[in-house]
């Protein structure tokens, strides 16, 4: 407490303030409102307040309305009523009053509202005062506020922006194109990034600014990016004297440009510099302190950016060489048929998977199709793909069936020792006959395209994907034959085309559908079209895409061969069989000795099911010399010879061979390793004429090998019955 005794001599003579003199020296003025009589006294300071004379204004509020405007009026009358009916004791406002210019200012008042003993308010006691320089400092921080909310807001937009961009120029066009520099008053944005000790110009301003000789420089050079990257510290150029002071070299370039300030930052990104970058303004004069950290933040977003871009476009081009060293390198001519084929990588994380095309040449106007995803979106996928890609084309030129093909490609794929499984789809596919030799190994069912443009789903049997069938012991892939026709195409694809997050699979299937019947008639337009509605979808999932389209008028060559493996326990693969047979025989243009050709197989292959252990393979072989021969080979895993015999008691029994015997023109018997074949050949005649009809009763002589062609004599018959 200060002693007003002790003091007395050095306190003025009006001290303490009286509290008039302090509202007054403050400009705040003073009022008391009696509402029982409806008069407010206001004193000088108050009436000043509102700019009236004593002698404008007499005693009722009704008299400030010249300078309350209506809305004004009706907004704080509503605000009093309402803390009169409230029981509040206290109100307060901001509102405006219009002065004898006919200007607006802010004013504000505050009044305690007195009640009388049953809480009815009869009176108020308040101040009123000029608001205007307060709410200008609070409308400056306000601004102020907003403005640095708005700086960061772009800085926090453009890092989101730039969290999806893959490649250098990603990050460049996030920058032109984005508001970003609209919102920070950038005209134009330069970078250049470090390579091999040069600064290389990536991205140089607005159109027609370009310097010549700058589009790539040494790190030493005086330039404004050399500059922040020797230092590692950003460069504010403030002015056009300052710019031209320091770049006298670039300036002269640039003058005509109407840049008025530049800040140029480094790009530092695992604590070394990978480049530069400069954003240039033409209506800024200087760079507070918010500005510089903002620019600061938004250099190191940017760097992180750069970085993680050239990353990836490092690692795209590795995988792009890889996935191409993986894929055939070419397609080869086929004749009798058109194919198109095309990959398209996954639009998210690697451009580089598993999926694989491939067409294998085979002899005897074949060809071999294939196509498969191993699972997994990376190297080690491609690594296992292109192993599998090799061993199953092997294994194919080998003269392995489809289903052996495949079943050996499994348990190659399990020996790996990976912990990946493939999916594929093989076809061998016989362009004279136009017979298809169908195997699935977990894939997605073809489509078939006829030539009118109609599209369908082919529905074909299928066994565990590769790898998993070696595993679990499920080796016996079942074989499908289709036939295809002149025109026809067959539309083989990976599933990444027809799967898309939360939709069903087979309305992916019903879109493909519809999209293939839509689409070109051209092979090679189709395939493009396909990719581009990938590109469109822009899926997570690499497509491979295979399209074969049979040629009409494609003459079978000498040598001809189809095969089928067909299982001992198993009547579709022998149904199958059958079919394949009587498919190619009429394809090939001799439909009236169809009948007696499947039924001179089917008894070879009946008995080699019924009397030896295992399988057997049946091959149809078209032969070279001077009359067209037909070949049928039934091959099992036995070394019993087979015999004639007599037929037995119930009639039935012992009519396999003797029906061999009288249809074929021969039949016979060869070794193979652990096992044997036995064949039969019909002699076809040309196409031209009509195919003769055989004697009932006609002798066919059965033959071993080496003995085609022997004449139907006594001593050939014995001989033949020694071996069977």
């Amino acid at each position: 407490m200060v002693d007003p005794a002790a003091d007395a001599l050095s306190l003025p003579e009006d001290w303490p303030a009286h509290p008039d003199q302090s509202l007054s020296l403050n400009r705040m003025g003073s009022f008391d409102w009696d509402l029982d009589a409806g008069l407010m006294h206001m004193d000088e300071v108050a009436l000043d307040v509102f700019q009236l004379d004593p002698d404008e204004y007499d005693g009722r509020p009704s008299s400030l309305s010249r300078r309350v405007p209506p809305s004004e009026a009706v907004r704080l009358d509503g605000m009093v009523t309402q803390a009169l009916k409230s029981g509040r004791s206290h109100y307060g406002a901001y509102f405006r009053i219009r002065t004898r210019d006919g200007s607006l200012r802010w004013t504000h008042t505050q009044g305690f509202i007195r009640r009388d003993a049953s809480g009815r308010p009869h009176r108020i006691i308040g101040i009123v005062r000029d608001a205007t320089q307060e709410l200008a400092e609070a409308t400056a921080r306000l601004e102020v506020d907003v403005e640095r909310r708005r700086l960061t807001s772009v800085v926090e937009s453009t890092t989101a922006a730039l969290a999806h961009a893959r490649t250098v120029q990603d990050v460049i066009d996030v920058l032109k194109d984005s508001h970003g520099l609209e919102h920070l008053g950038a005209t134009s944005v330069v970078m250049g990034l470090l390579e091999a000790g040069r600064i290389h110009l990536v991205a140089d301003g607005p159109d027609g600014s370009f310097v010549p000789g700058t589009r790539y420089t040494r790190v030493e050079e005086p330039y404004p990016m050399s500059e922040v990257i020797r230092t590692l510290a950003p460069r504010f150029i403030e002015s056009p004297e300052d710019f031209a002071a320091s770049y006298p070299l670039l300036w002269p370039h640039i003058t005509d440009l109407g840049i008025t300030a530049a800040a140029y930052l480094p790009l530092i990104a695992q604590a070394r510099p990978i480049g530069a970058i400069g954003l240039l303004y033409s209506d800024k004069s200087g760079f507070t302190a918010d500005d510089r950290n903002i620019l600061v933040a938004l250099g190191s977003s940017i760097a992180q950016s750069i970085q993680r871009a050239i990353l990836f476009e490092q690692e795209h081009d590795l995988a792009e060489g890889l996935q191409q060293a993986m894929l055939p390198r070419r397609i080869p001519d086929v004749p009798g048929a058109h194919i198109a084929v095309r990959y398209r990588s996954g639009r998210l994380g690697r451009d580089i998977g598993g999926d694989w095309y491939d067409i294998i040449p085979l002899p005897g106007g074949r060809v071999g199709a294939v196509i498969g995803d191993v699972q997994g979106h990376d190297t080690h996928a491609a690594a296992v793909m292109g192993q599998l890609r090799i061993v199953l084309r092997a294994y194919a030129a080998e003269g392995h069936t489809p289903a052996t093909a495949m079943a050996r490609a499994s348990v190659f794929l399990q020996e790996l020792d990976t912990d990946r499984f493939a999916t594929c789809t093989y076809m061998e596919v016989d362009l004279a006959s136009g017979v298809v030799q169908v195997v699935r190994a977990g894939h997605v069912d073809p489509l078939l395209r006829e030539a009118d443009g109609n599209c369908r789903r082919v529905p074909v049997q299928g066994g565990l994907p590769l790898g998993l069938s070696a595993e679990f012991g499920a080796l016996d892939y079942p074989v499908t034959v289709l036939e295809l026709d002149p025109g026809q195409t067959l539309v083989l694809y990976t599933d990444g085309l027809v799967e898309q997050p939360g939709a069903d699979l087979d309305e992916g299937m019903q879109w493909l559908t519809a999209r293939v019947r839509g689409g070109p008639q051209d092979l090679q337009a189709l395939a493009d079209d396909l990719c581009d509605v990938v590109d469109e979808r822009g899926g997570d999932d690499d497509v491979a895409i295979l399209l074969l389209r049979r040629r009409g008028g494609y003459t079978p060559q000498a040598g001809g061969r189809l095969q089928q493996h067909v299982a001992q326990s198993d009547p579709e693969a022998l149904r199958s069989a059958r079919h394949m047979i009587r498919a190619a025989v009429r394809a090939w243009g001799w439909r009236e000795q169809s009948d007696e050709i499947e039924l001179a197989a089917d008894e070879l292959i009946t008995n080699a099911l019924l009397h030896t252990d295992g399988g057997a393979v049946v091959t149809l072989r078209m032969l070279t010399g001077p009359e067209r021969r037909l070949r049928v080979e039934v091959e099992d895993r036995s070394s019993v010879l087979p015999r004639r015999r007599e037929t037995g008691e119930d009639g039935i029994n012992g009519r396999g061979l003797l029906l061999v015997d009288r249809l074929a023109e021969a039949w016979g018997v060869e070794s193979r390793g652990s096992g044997k074949c036995v064949w039969c050949e019909f002699v076809l005649p040309e196409r031209t004429a009509a195919a003769p009809g055989r004697a009932a009763g006609a002798a066919r002589t059965p033959q071993t090998a080496g003995t085609a062609g022997t004449p139907d004599t006594p001593q050939a018959r014995r001989t033949a019955a020694a071996g069977g």
